[in-house]
């Protein structure tokens, strides 16, 4: 295919979105090798062409237009200083920007700050953040390694990426307040969605995302229930639009099946139990449009 035809993606080499990115085209139907050697790939059943490059790499890559899209965190986008359009909040990823602090150290808000030497890998997000809040501090911008900076003496705290926290606490840190939150985006530049051919393979690439996503997030109910309950049942579930019933041999049940929100699924099913339904059977959702 023409290379000019294909709709370019940056994706992070290695790393923590690199798996799950990786992982969501897979589950779009879109076959290609993933050899951790290699940094640029092609989809074989979908015009989609792969850039596999550091992730604070990725959104030069698209501003430039060496690459259509790109699956980043939120927080390298505006790091960046970049403008670009957020196609997408994928969800997965998910972590904060923080202060952490040495213990003995007394916090008392963003203003405990005040003439403080701070250690960050993220010097442009930390610093609008401050000043925001009316707050002089010194940045220390360092690349790695953000824990080890008050032990040394470089800085007096920090502000780094936390998932779990337990590297801080390794390190002699706690974490004291979130200041920022980030999950894995797709971007692309402003008005590229205009841009004719390769937005529209876009819009496709989007439409297949979306439908593995609304179903990571729903169940497939089916349950057998008293036939003068259905009304009740209805109102339980609910549904795409209602549920199916279906009559059984004996005609005082019936069986329902519907589709519900995962976050929900405990409270149907206790309020299912609670008008006499049984045999309930909960599946997961491969694919499913809205």
């Amino acid at each position: 295919m023409d290379e000019q035809r294909r709709l370019r993606i940056a994706i992070q080499k290695s790393g923590r979105l690199s798996e799950k990115s990786l992982d969501i085209v897979h589950s779009c139907g879109i076959d290609f090798n993933a050899d951790g050697r290699v940094l640029r790939e092609v989809a074989s059943n979908f015009p989609l062409e792969f850039l596999f490059v550091r992730d604070d790499d990725i959104p030069t890559y698209v501003a430039d237009d060496v690459a259509d899209i790109g699956i980043v965190g939120r927080n390298e986008v505006d790091e960046s200083g970049y403008e670009l359009e957020v196609v997408r909040d994928l969800g997965f990823a998910a972590c904060r920007l923080s202060i952490a602090v040495p213990e003995g150290f007394r916090y008392e808000g963003l203003k405990s700050l005040e003439g403080r030497r701070i250690a960050t890998s993220y010097p442009r997000i930390l610093s609008g953040i401050l000043e925001d809040n009316g707050v002089k501090a010194t940045l220390v911008t360092v690349s790695g390694s953000v824990e080890i900076t008050p032990t040394v003496g470089i800085a007096d705290c920090i502000c780094d990426l936390v998932s779990t926290g337990t590297t801080l606490r390794m390190n002699g840190l706690r974490e004291v307040e979130a200041i920022y939150h980030t999950s894995a985006v797709m971007v692309c530049r402003p008005g590229f969605r205009q841009d004719g051919e390769k937005a529209a393979i876009l819009d496709r690439l989007l439409l297949r995302m979306d439908t593995v996503n609304n179903a990571r997030k729903k169940k497939y109910i089916l349950f057998n229930l008293p036939a003068d309950r259905i009304d009740d049942a209805a109102r339980i579930v609910g549904g795409m639009k209602s549920p199916t019933v279906t009559p059984l041999l004996d005609r005082s049940w019936v069986s329902v099946q519907s589709v519900i929100a995962e976050d929900r699924f405990w409270s149907v099913f206790e309020d299912l139990r609670a008008i006499g339904a049984e045999g309930i059977l909960v599946m997961p959702i491969e694919k499913m449009s809205d």
